[in-house]
């Protein structure tokens, strides 16, 4: 095979990996969003290449699909911007589902149904990175010293969940999930709620939850991920 081939199947390769679709189905929700516009200024390739867990060589034949799409430019030195085509992808603003705010009690049945589904694929397919990534929010979380920061690292640990799976619509749901946490309902409800007593417990589940996916136990990180769910959900609204 000549060396152009070997490239080319290289880059085929990289586009079909876990990350790059995880990658390449941010960004095009992103632009197709509307949250993405020309002008603005996409994340550093290392920032991306930690995110979803590749390389950045990765990362970089992800972004030269979309620049090559002419939906973004590469500026040595200034970083990579969206273009103005990319502004045509954007679904036009109308009523409907997409632009309806997420309540709370809303968010809280969804993820409860969710995210316990998760510990099956993460035990199939979660790698020693995954576990890593998991382990660093976990001491992150617990070194936290407001509750803002504490509630982002929590957030980044379920999302790290969900990039375990190896499933990109885990992924794009984890997603909006953390865009409904940023609301300010949810904020108020949270800063009300979590105790210290209740932090401690957090912790602690976080710890068994993640110590049962180490040991590829789906059924009972499944259970401990619901159980967790489920006393946050009473926390927050006493149910």
């Amino acid at each position: 095979m000549e060396e152009s081939d070997t490239q080319a199947h290289a880059g085929r390769a990289a586009l079909r990996s876990t990350g790059a679709k995880a990658l390449s189905a941010y960004l095009h929700h992103a632009l197709s969003a509307g949250q993405l516009r020309a002008g603005a200024r996409l994340p550093p390739e290392r920032e991306l290449s930690q995110r979803f867990h590749t390389s950045r060589g990765t990362v970089r034949r992800v972004l030269a699909e979309f620049r090559a799409r002419g939906l973004i430019t590469q500026t040595a030195g200034s970083g990579t911007f969206v273009l103005a085509l990319a502004d045509a992808l954007a679904v036009p603003e109308q009523p409907g589902w997409l632009d309806m705010p997420v309540s709370p009690a809303e968010l809280m049945q969804a993820r409860r149904l969710i995210e316990p589904l998760m510990p099956i694929l993460i035990a199939r397919h979660a790698t020693a990175a995954d576990f890593a990534v998991m382990q660093s929010c976990l001491e992150r979380s617990e070194a936290a010293q407001t509750i803002e920061d504490f509630e982002h690292w929590d957030g980044e640990l379920h999302k790290a969940f969900a990039v375990a799976t190896h499933n990109a619509l885990f992924v794009q749901n984890l997603e909006l999930t953390n865009r409904a946490r940023e609301q300010g309902e949810w904020g108020r409800l949270k800063r009300n709620s979590l105790t210290p007593q209740r932090r401690q417990e957090y912790e602690r589940q976080h710890r068994t939850i993640v110590a049962a996916l180490r040991d590829r136990d789906a059924a009972r990180a499944g259970a401990l991920l619901s159980q967790h769910l489920e006393q946050v959900q009473h926390n927050l609204f006493g149910e």
